[in-house]
């Protein structure tokens, strides 16, 4: 119980995810992503540290950084080059590489071996994505290409030294560093590619203050905590939780097609996800050593 525990509040994050799109695309000034992608982390990420009052120390200040670079800002940065550059289905399909770099980079810098049902478990969920998001007149654009793999490659590195470098400190503690380092590097960038935004309506305010607390603070601890407990590979194959939240919204509030090509899709992409759930089976040989001992 404990463990589906842990995967349900886990698997919250990326549904919640999935609401991105729609928020910034009829609550958001358009054409300001990396402004959008500053704003979504670093007020979140001071208003946690108001909370916790405590800074890292020692490594920890360029280890925070690291993850903030990689979980915030060059993941948004890249998301939004690939947003601009591709259709939604090419994008989101490239993005859901993401559990299958996960694995090798697990095994890397973890030492956790690649075992066959994740790797199924992975290619079964981007097959899945493909399927529910990409359409015939999907175009390849060089550019959205290399920023949507570089995009997935960042928030799997991101995901496994989340779980290797694990601070002293409790995640509230830990998600208020990450989303203040990710904002920080984001502020200058911003400033010097991006005009200053417009004057502020309402509906932007309520987009900015959604995507911040909820959409970033919130989420970002309930990955964390997923991340320490459930680890790194079986963590990321949640993340395809986010397109289908994604098509669901745009079918409820925008009138979307969701038909029952794209319900089968669904189906394939929650297989994956069962798949990857299912715990790894002992290894004999170390049993047989442990039994010896």
């Amino acid at each position: 119980m404990a463990r589906n525990t842990d995967v349900l509040l886990t698997a919250l994050a990326p549904a919640i995810w999935g609401s991105t799109y729609l928020v910034t695309t009829e609550l958001l000034p358009d054409g300001y992503p990396l402004t959008v992608a500053m704003l979504r982390a670093l007020p979140a990420g001071l208003l946690l540290l108001l909370f916790v009052r405590q800074l890292p120390g020692g490594i920890w200040w360029l280890r925070v950084f690291v993850l903030g670079a990689l979980n915030f800002s060059v993941f948004w940065w890249l998301l939004f080059v690939a947003a601009y550059n591709l259709p939604g289905g090419v994008a989101a399909t490239v993005g859901a590489i993401q559990p299958l770099v996960v694995l090798f980079l697990a095994q890397a810098f973890l030492g956790t071996a690649v075992r066959f049902i994740p790797v199924l478990a992975a290619v079964t969920g981007m097959g899945g994505v493909a399927l529910l998001t990409l359409t015939h007149q999907a175009t390849l654009d060089p550019v959205g290409l290399a920023a949507g793999l570089g995009g997935a490659v960042s928030m799997a590195a991101g995901t496994v030294l989340s779980r290797k470098w694990q601070p002293p400190v409790s995640l509230l503690t830990f998600t208020a560093w990450q989303l203040t380092a990710g904002g920080l590097l984001l502020l200058p960038v911003a400033m010097l590619l991006e005009p200053a935004l417009p004057d502020l309506s309402t509906n932007n305010l309520l987009g900015f203050v959604y995507l911040g607390l909820p959409g970033a603070a919130f989420t970002y601890i309930l990955w964390f905590r997923g991340i320490s407990k459930l680890g790194p590979s079986v963590v990321s194959t949640l993340a395809l939780l986010s397109p289908v939240t994604a098509v669901i919204l745009g079918w409820m509030a925008l009138g979307q097609n969701l038909g029952p090509w794209q319900l089968f899709s669904v189906g394939v992409i929650f297989a994956s996800i069962w798949l990857s759930q299912r715990p790894a089976k002992p290894d004999p040989a170390k049993l047989a050593v442990q039994d010896a001992g």
